[in-house]
C-alpha cells in the first residue's frame, strides 16, 4: 500500500484513504493491459501478421469496452481507441 499515515484523522478518513488507494492501484492496472493490448496489436499489424493481429484486436476490444464499462476510461475515448485499431485492422487486410 504505501503512503504517509493519516495522523489525528478519524477512522472514516483512514477507511476512505485505503479504499481510494485500492482502487487507484486497481484502475491502474486495468489502463496499464488496456495499453499493454494496444501495443501488441500494432506490433502485429504492423508485422503484417493478420490472423494474430485479428485475435490481439478482439482482446485488446474486450479489455477497452470493460474499461470503459468500469469508468477507468472514458466511453467516447474507448471508442475513439477502437475506432483507430479497426481502421489499422481493415488498411492491413486491403492490403493482402
Amino acid at each position: 500500500m504505501g503512503g504517509f499515515p493519516l495522523a489525528g484523522k478519524s477512522s472514516s478518513a483512514e477507511k476512505r484513504h485505503r479504499q481510494s488507494e485500492e482502487r487507484r492501484l486497481r484502475n491502474k492496472a486495468v489502463k496499464s493491459s488496456v495499453r499493454t493490448s494496444v501495443k501488441k496489436f500494432v506490433l502485429l499489424a504492423r508485422k503484417k501478421e493478420t490472423g494474430e493481429a485479428e485475435a490481439a484486436l478482439k482482446d485488446m476490444i474486450k479489455r477497452i469496452d470493460t474499461a470503459a464499462r468500469k469508468g477507468i476510461i472514458k466511453k467516447n475515448a474507448a471508442a475513439r481507441k477502437k475506432s483507430r485499431m479497426q481502421r489499422l485492422y481493415n488498411s492491413l487486410k486491403e492490403a493482402q
